[in-house]
């Protein structure tokens, strides 16, 4: 019985990540393996890179008590309008309008911020305020036209590759050696967090769980780094992820500040009464949120080489989606980076699949509403089964 216990456990913890390696397994059947093509999955960490890093912020939102952000289409809309006015039209130096696009993300996510963290304004009313505003003063900003194209060494930043010193013009080396490092890395990673454990008198994992988690997690690394070996390499945009994700898994997993987004979606009066600034850590939110928005702007514009008014359609959709998906919870106070990486790999391969299956774009919006629904009725019907348990 325990050990059913047990099994039972392991695979309600890791459903999603189960339910990514099923509809993958089925779209590279459905697809002849054309899903899994390096080229495409090349193409899939580009396609899905704005995804990672608006979701990676909503998580934050999201946290602090299930509150989301609706207008980050918008703010990518409004920053790569500014990128596109600046680097282009007005030939400004290319980091200076960098740091002009990312400083004026801040000051938008500190402006709702604001009326969120400190005047109390529900975040659904700011935000679909802001969803209005900023992609009108887009539209003004370029004057309904779309600026293109960008200069060739803004497009390396984001579109290039990492160079490869070792290969041989038939598959990148560096990929492999990076793949066979970070595997290393993370084992002993992995192994030093289990003796920790032990040594502080916490419960440790199974050692069979372990073993199998830690296979698993290597075996992507390296089958990842070995497909993208037999293209171009690692892309430089995948570097950029990987840093986002280590950072704020770190912040929110093992500092005090990252478990306070928990603290405040647990309970915000208790959160308050240990001694929280609850305002502060909303406030933080949503000037994080800003940050990532005008980060995934310049990526977007790199990708697209333009900045368009309707850019950024539906990302709060993608983002949110993924955020649930993931494993965020509606009500807050629970979710992951990694969750929320899985829920983005999943959008992204369920969008990618259905794509090349070529099916009808009105029946993938669809889907991945129900699926949205599913992965939230599923976190709903969970809380309520332990409240009765």
């Amino acid at each position: 019985m325990n050990r059913k216990a047990n099994i039972s456990n392991v695979l309600k913890k890791n459903t999603m990540l189960i339910a990514l390696i099923v509809i993958t397994i089925f779209f590279t059947v459905s697809t002849k393996g054309t899903l899994l093509v390096p080229q495409n999955v090349t193409n899939l960490i580009a396609q899905n890179g704005y995804v990672v890093i608006l979701a990676v912020g909503m998580l934050m939102c999201i946290l602090t008590g299930g509150n989301i952000d609706l207008s980050v289409g918008s703010v990518v809309a409004l920053v790569g309008a500014l990128a596109g006015k600046l680097i282009v039209t007005y030939k400004m130096n290319i980091f200076l309008s960098i740091l002009i696009c990312l400083a004026v993300g801040i000051l938008i996510g500190m402006w709702q911020g604001y009326w969120i963290a400190y005047i109390r304004i529900p975040a659904f009313i700011v935000t679909l305020s802001g969803m209005l505003l900023f992609r009108g003063i887009a539209l003004i900003i370029l004057d309904g036209l779309t600026i293109s194209p960008f200069p060739e060494n803004y497009l390396n930043l984001f579109n290039s590759f990492v160079p490869d010193p070792f290969g041989d013009g038939t598959k990148n080396i560096l990929s492999i050696i990076i793949g066979v490092i970070v595997c290393i890395i993370y084992l002993f990673s992995q192994i030093y967090k289990q003796k920790n454990r032990v040594k502080k008198g916490y419960e440790k994992e199974k050692t069979s769980s372990l073993v199998i988690r830690m296979s698993v997690v290597s075996l992507v690394i390296l089958a990842l780094t070995y497909s993208l070996a037999h293209y171009k390499g690692i892309p430089i945009i995948f570097i950029l992820l990987v840093v986002i994700v280590l950072v704020y898994h770190y912040y929110l997993s093992n500092t005090m500040p990252g478990r306070y987004y928990y603290a405040v979606g647990g309970s915000e009066k208790a959160a308050k009464l240990s001694g929280v600034d609850t305002n502060k850590v909303l406030f933080i939110a949503y000037t994080n949120m800003g940050f990532l928005s005008a980060v995934a702007a310049l990526v977007c514009i790199a990708r697209f080489n333009s900045a368009a008014p309707t850019a950024g359609q539906s990302y709060e959709m993608d983002a949110i989606g993924s955020c649930f998906v993931g494993g965020a919870s509606a009500y807050g106070g629970i979710g992951t980076v990694p969750g929320v990486l899985i829920g983005a790999i999943f959008m992204g391969v369920l969008n990618n699949g259905m794509s090349i299956m070529g099916v009808d774009a009105n029946i993938q919006k669809a889907v991945k509403g129900l699926v949205l629904l599913a992965a939230v009725i599923f976190d709903v019907v969970s809380k309520q089964q332990e409240k009765t348990a």
